[in-house]
């Protein structure tokens, strides 16, 4: 059971560490809450992780973390262009439509 406990506490860590990396103006063009309101939801299922023993808590904490993780997340990803974790691979001469040297 403790390896499933720690398992949702490094989820939890992790959807608060991405949620504090993505801009406030991301969270209101993806159309997503805003960043205080994650940032509380999140820090709290952190906490409750590791202070409160009750498992309801602790699996209303996953259900936020999982609803970041599936909905929240790729919607902040897609504003930003994709920007994030994952880098995109192009070359220097792309632009933010395609390339810049006409395709050659």
């Amino acid at each position: 059971m403790w390896l499933i406990f720690t398992a949702m506490l490094a989820l939890a860590i992790v959807a608060f560490v991405m949620a504090a990396i993505f801009r406030e103006d991301a969270y209101r063009a993806a159309d997503k809450q805003n960043k205080g309101f994650w940032l509380i939801i999140l820090g709290v299922a952190v906490a409750v992780n590791l202070f409160v023993p009750m498992l309801f808590l602790q699996l209303a904490g996953l259900v936020a973390t999982i609803v970041f993780f599936v909905d929240v997340r790729p919607a902040l990803q897609q504003v930003s262009g994709g920007k994030g974790f994952r880098r995109r691979r192009g070359s220097s001469s792309d632009g933010p439509y395609g390339p810049w040297n006409g395709g050659r």
